[in-house]
């Protein structure tokens, strides 16, 4: 069989092996955990998958996450919020699923492109090929071709990692079209590399309607069934639901699936996310996945960030300061839009013993006489990033309030844009300063495209993307923040201040912090005399980590919390996480 795989398609002898072995790639050296979904879309595949992968990270092993989507658009970039959730920014400019963001902050590690396929990026490399003539003759197929690319991308991120586990995590929903080659490619994977080398992990829904007063598991053991007509058994079943999956419908489930009881596990809602590895850990998922796997060897436990995790836990379960947050932005109808800016809230408030409570502000048809009132009960306000017209104006009255009566402000790209035309309206007089991208024929367009962009005509991944470096102006407040002169975020934007501009908005007390390496190109604002007003054209949240929250969050909680009678205001626990809390929670 070896030997058989090893043939290229282009011998004289023809074989139906399609050869997707990287050069220097050895079976059984890398270990692999698929993730499917079965039932229904956003069951929280990539929340299952990162928290089994930091059980593993914790017991010393080296693991990664990779996620395809089936879509075929080339990246997430040119994705409605709407219809995708947030597009979450790698280092390297990749434009991806908000799932990647998630591997990010569990393990607290950076992913890149070799991380992320995408139907449109897949077909686009393999049409490549054909046209340069890779293919030899051979007429292009779904197999061996196009499952044997993903095969080969699998094997390559396998090596270029150097990870004992690599986890793969197919989005949709097993049944749809546009991931079923997926599915039969991580069959071929199993059949190439041996049973003892991937284990496959099926997420399902067990239905609780309320009119009944019961769960039902007949739907999960449909799609779970579907699975295994595409040839995939699955060593493991997570099965999700708002309260605790019981013994009776978990042995339902293994009886119609062939999954012995304890590997059909319960993940049922929890306060944070981050106590999921908690709870697959009590059910000894991985200690599971460790012997299917024959991991055995290859332990030794991370002793040192293992006490960090639970620190953070502990943290997270302790009773905490109430602080209401406003978000306001036009896609709040959709949580999902904002999950990275969530989460970085969740990690500086962690940290600090508060417990954020967002109050979703939508901008659409907002009106200046509403702001006062809609702003009365929060602690301080964060403009997301955004596109577009629609919104901007309700966005510039909340910024106008927050600067005006000394309220926590804090902009994040766009965010960043709307502080500088509101301050050149209301402050130096520039009447009716805009943006061109929301009215090209303003008189004074204090924020214009980037020069690099200009002459750019399609849509995807014509932005300053990815991580960059920026220079922080010495004696600034985000330099106490940061405490260093150079520092590196990651940016999605194609407009920036006009330069033109930035005297007269110096002058009348704007300050730029922060400027691109070389160029005039200015990505951080603060305004002078104020408590927290501050303005990044990067997305710090992109950053946040649970061990390592952002210095701009945490130092925009501690402002917010000042304003906070101390009667409220409960310190950060540091107490040793209680197993008895823990199990509370769980």
């Amino acid at each position: 069989m070896q030997k058989i795989l090893h043939v290229a398609s282009n011998k004289e002898e023809e074989h139906e092996f399609y050869n997707t072995m990287p050069e220097g790639y050895a079976i059984g050296k890398t270990k692999f955990i698929v993730v499917s979904g079965t039932v229904m879309s956003g069951l929280g595949k990539g929340i299952f998958a990162a928290s089994l992968a930091k059980l593993l990270q914790l017991k010393g092993l080296n693991v990664t996450l990779m996620k395809f989507d089936g879509y075929l658009n080339v990246d997430a970039g040119t994705l409605n919020p709407f219809r995708h959730g947030e597009v979450f920014v790698l280092d390297d400019g990749t434009e991806s699923d908000m799932d990647l963001g998630t591997y990010e902050r569990f393990l607290g590690e950076n992913i890149t492109h070799h991380n992320y396929l995408t139907g449109g990026k897949l077909f686009s490399q393999i049409l490549e090929k054909e046209r340069k003539g890779d293919y030899l003759g051979r007429d292009v197929q779904f197999i061996p071709h196009v499952t044997g690319d993903i095969k080969r991308f699998v094997r390559k991120l396998a090596l270029s990692s150097n990870a004992d586990v690599v986890f793969v995590e197919i989005g949709g929903t097993v049944g749809d079209i546009e991931n079923n080659y997926f599915i039969e490619a991580m069959r071929q994977l199993q059949y190439e590399e041996g049973k003892e080398n991937v284990c496959n992990v099926a997420l399902t829904y067990i239905l609780n309607p309320d009119f009944l007063g019961e769960q039902k598991s007949k739907a999960a053991q449909l799609g779970l069934r579907s699975l295994m007509a595409s040839g995939v058994q699955p060593d493991i079943v997570g099965c999700r639901c708002d309260t605790e999956v019981n013994l009776k419908v978990r042995e339902k489930i293994s009886l119609a699936v062939n999954v012995p009881v304890d590997r059909v596990v319960s993940v049922h809602d929890v306060k944070s996310i981050y106590i999921i590895p908690k709870l697959l850990e009590k059910a000894r998922l991985d200690e599971q996945v460790v012997d299917i796997l024959g991991l055995r060897s290859r332990l030794k436990n991370n002793y040192s960030l293992r006490e960090k995790w639970e620190s953070y836990i502990a943290r997270t379960l302790a009773p905490q300061t109430s602080l209401k947050i406003g978000i306001t932005g036009k896609y709040t109808s959709l949580r999902d839009s904002y999950a990275s800016i969530i989460k970085a809230l969740e990690h500086a408030g962690t940290h600090l013993g508060v417990k954020v409570e967002l109050k979703w502000i939508e901008t659409t048809n907002l009106v200046s006489s509403e702001v006062s009132e809609l702003l009365s009960d929060v602690a301080g306000i964060i403009v997301p990033g955004a596109f577009g017209k629609r919104g901007a104006e309700g966005k510039i009255s909340c910024i106008k309030h927050a600067r005006e009566n000394n309220l926590p402000y804090f902009g994040l790209c766009y965010g960043f844009q709307m502080a500088v035309i509101e301050f050149a309206r209301n402050v130096c007089g520039l009447e009716n300063a805009n943006s061109t991208e929301i009215d090209p024929k303003t008189p004074y367009p204090v924020i214009e495209i980037l020069p690099e962009q200009q002459r750019i005509e399609t849509l995807g991944g014509n932005m300053r993307l990815g991580g960059h470096d920026v220079e922080i102006k010495t004696e600034s407040k985000v330099n106490q923040y940061y405490d260093n002169t150079l520092i590196r975020e990651r940016f999605r934007h194609r407009w920036e201040c006009n330069h033109e501009y930035l005297q007269q908005l110096e002058e009348h007390g704007l300050i730029f912090s922060g400027k691109a390496v070389g160029q005039e190109i200015m990505q951080i604002l603060e305004l002078k005399g104020h408590p927290f007003f501050i303005g990044t054209q990067f997305h710090p949240e992109y950053l946040s980590r649970p061990l390592q929250p952002h210095p701009l969050y945490i130092n925009f909680l501690k402002v917010a919390l000042s304003n906070l009678p101390k009667s409220l205001y409960r310190p950060p626990c540091s107490a040793e996480l209680d197993e008895t809390q823990v199990a509370s929670n769980l």
